[in-house]
Formats: C-alpha cells, sequence, structure tokens
C-alpha cells in the first residue's frame, strides 16, 4: 500500500454524477479546505466544521434511540480506503454508487472513498428503486455499496432488468440471506458481493465471500485480530478486535457496551472462532435476554427466519413476560408461513427461541441507516 495521508482530500479526477443530493456540497467543500466533516441524520447531512486537527464524526440516532457522536481520524479510513484498493484493484476508472443517504456511516465511507481515489460518484438514496435500477445502469456503475434491506428493495423493483457492468458489491449492516444471494447474482451477473461485518465504532472486522461457512460473517479484513474474552465450553464469549481502522472515541453520548483494553476494542459483540479463524456472531449482549433461563440472541432468530423462502426481512424482538423472563415475537416482510418459521426455530435453535406470535408487514419501517426501527416495531405489541 501507499503512505497514509493524514487529512482527507479531494482527488480532482472525481466527477460528481449525482450534484444536487443532499449533503455532497458540503462534503465537497470540506474535503476541498481538508476541514472536519459532522454527518448528522438531517435534512443537511453534512456540515463542515474548522479545526486545527480534521476529524469526521458520525451522529447516530441508532435503531433503540440512543445518540452518539462517533469520532475518527482520517487515517483509520484512509487505511481501509487504500487496502479496499489493493484487494479489489479499485480505480479511478471505477463509478462508485450508494442507495443511502450521506448521514449513514457506510453511504458517507463510500463517498470519501471514492473522492480518496479519484472514482466517479453517483448517490441514489433520495430515489425510488425502479429509479435506482435505472440510474445505476444508465451511469454505468461498477461500484456498490448498500446494507441488506436497501439490496432487497432494489431487487424487489428489478423483474426481468440485469446490471451487467456492476463488478463489485459491498453489502453491509446484517447478514445478507441466501436467497438475495441469489437473486443478486441474476440481477447484477459479473458481480462479486462482499458482505462487511463491522460497526461504525470499528469499520471492518470481517469479510464473508460466497466460499464462507454458513452461519459465519467470514475471516478478519486484513490488518484486523481478534479474540475471543472468556469463552464457554462451547467457545462463545465476547469479541474483542484490534486494527487500524478503529474510531477515536465518542464525541458526544456514549455506550456501556463499547470498552477499551489497551489497544483491543469490544462493542459487545459476542461470538466464536472456527479453527480456520472463520467468526460465527451470535449478536449483541445488550439484545441479548433470557427466555426460561436460556440466552436467546435476537440476531440469531432474525438471521434464520431470512433463510426461508418468502421471507425477505425479519426483526425478533423481546417483551417482557412475567413468568419467563422474555417471549420472543417476530415481524416478516413477504410471504411466510407462520408455523413453519416456528417449526424452523425450534428445529435450529431449540424452543425457547420460537417465536409466540409472527406478524406480517408489507415493509418494514426502516431508520435512515437502512436498519429496522426496533423501537417503532416494539409499538406493535403496546397493550397487548
Amino acid at each position: 500500500m501507499t503512505s497514509t495521508q493524514n487529512r482527507f482530500q479531494l482527488s480532482p479526477q472525481t466527477r460528481f454524477l449525482t450534484p444536487d443530493v443532499a449533503g455532497l456540497p458540503e462534503l465537497r467543500e470540506a474535503l476541498l479546505s481538508e476541514t472536519s466533516i459532522l454527518a448528522k441524520p438531517e435534512d443537511a447531512p453534512i456540515s463542515p466544521v474548522l479545526e486545527p486537527q480534521q476529524w469526521l464524526y458520525c451522529q447516530s440516532s441508532g435503531s433503540t434511540g440512543y445518540a452518539k457522536t462517533i469520532r475518527r481520524s482520517p487515517e483509520s479510513w484512509i487505511r481501509s480506503f487504500e487496502q479496499d484498493r489493493d484487494l479489489f484493484a479499485l480505480k479511478g476508472a471505477d463509478t462508485y454508487a450508494t442507495l443511502g443517504s450521506l448521514s449513514h456511516s457506510l453511504t458517507l465511507f463510500a463517498a470519501v472513498a471514492a473522492c480518496h481515489i479519484g472514482a466517479d460518484l453517483a448517490m441514489l438514496g433520495g430515489a425510488t428503486p425502479r429509479s435506482q435500477l435505472a440510474q445505476l445502469r444508465a451511469l454505468e456503475a461498477s461500484i456498490l455499496y448498500a446494507t441488506p434491506a436497501q439490496l432487497r428493495l432494489l431487487l424487489r423493483a428489478a423483474h426481468d432488468r440485469n446490471l451487467p457492468q456492476l463488478r463489485l458489491i459491498f453489502s453491509s449492516g446484517g447478514k445478507l440471506d441466501e436467497a438475495s444471494r441469489h437473486a443478486l447474482a441474476r440481477l447484477c451477473p459479473n458481480a462479486q458481493v462482499m458482505e462487511i461485518f463491522g460497526a461504525a465504532e470499528t469499520s471492518y472486522i470481517t469479510l464473508s465471500t460466497p466460499e464462507t461457512p454458513a452461519g459465519s460473517v467470514g475471516r478478519p479484513y486484513p490488518g484486523v485480530e481478534l479474540r475471543i474474552a472468556d469463552p464457554d465450553p462451547l467457545g462463545l464469549g465476547e469479541i474483542w478486535l484490534r486494527s487500524p481502522y478503529l474510531f477515536d472515541g465518542y464525541a458526544e453520548g456514549s455506550s456501556t457496551e463499547t470498552r477499551w483494553d489497551g489497544d483491543w476494542l469490544s462493542i459487545g459483540e459476542m461470538g466464536w472462532l472456527d479453527a480456520a479463524g472463520n467468526l460465527y456472531p451470535k449478536g449483541r449482549r445488550n439484545r441479548m435476554v433470557t427466555v426460561a433461563d436460556k440466552n436467546v440472541f435476537p440476531e440469531e432468530i432474525e438471521s434464520l427466519l431470512m433463510q426461508a423462502e418468502g421471507v425477505e426481512a425479519a426483526v425478533a424482538l423481546a417483551l417482557p413476560d412475567p413468568m419467563r423472563g422474555h417471549r420472543i415475537v417476530a415481524v416478516v416482510q413477504g410471504d411466510c408461513n407462520p408455523q413453519h418459521l416456528r417449526q424452523l426455530c425450534r428445529t435450529q435453535i431449540g424452543a425457547h427461541a420460537v417465536p409466540k406470535e409472527i406478524r406480517s408487514l408489507d415493509k418494514i419501517p426502516l431508520l435512515a441507516a437502512g436498519k429496522p426501527d426496533l423501537r417503532a416495531l416494539a409499538k406493535l405489541w403496546e397493550g397487548a
């Protein structure tokens, strides 16, 4: 890799193919003036901040509504831009596309990465899925960054269209189900799909490819070290990582799940590693609940439900139960047979993980970051 710059800059090669997108003029100005960048979930998502040292601030309300402002150095992202360039032969001739808002860290990462290597940039977050498909084709996008939820909406609108010019899809923000993977292969026959497991605090943790074992999110991204703390007899414990891509800290807010041990960081994820170094995350410790004295990870249930044919998205919720500690309920998007889904949970995880009720929605409500709105979904059971 080339030597890492210590400030974000704008390559003169980069063209903004959708120049009127909210926040893009402000991002361009911040990059040209090398000022700090504040991203926030508002109508004006980007604000330049004048201060002696350049920082990047990502403000997020999160799926549970607790606001935090993440502060990171330019180097922490620039190192991964250059690593990606080497791994995937990224170049100035590429056209990057995104399906989200600049307030979302994945979208902002893609936009700043394009500006760093000199690629063209198309930001399609404000368009309908049908319009996104048309623009991806017309603008000849070759690199796409999106969440699984955004990709599923794109697939629903695809019908008999395809995007042969796409060569690389980065998916992050949740597990991509097999049905969507197969559909993406038809829509984008020349594209390699790379799933990123990470967080706004960590950037990359692992990369998953089609060869990754079922249930795993792949092996560590180059430069990342992983260890499992205090594993139980099955190897399950808290995931800790060390890498050059970590954030600097919270400028506002905090999280009891985010903890440092020297230069090692944990964000409260639980999981295990196999002998080949593949990571199998179970879910966040702060979402883990007990049902009849057994630990349950809602994320594990969600991943299993999305393997069922016809299910486009799924969210599992844990509601208080005076007798069992919690009861599990679920919301699915798409066609589903509740009895089949319950049986799937019973056989694959256990009776304690079976949703007591499964509701179907035409569209699961999402936050600006493209993740399910857990607070809005929990209101479906208020008073029940």
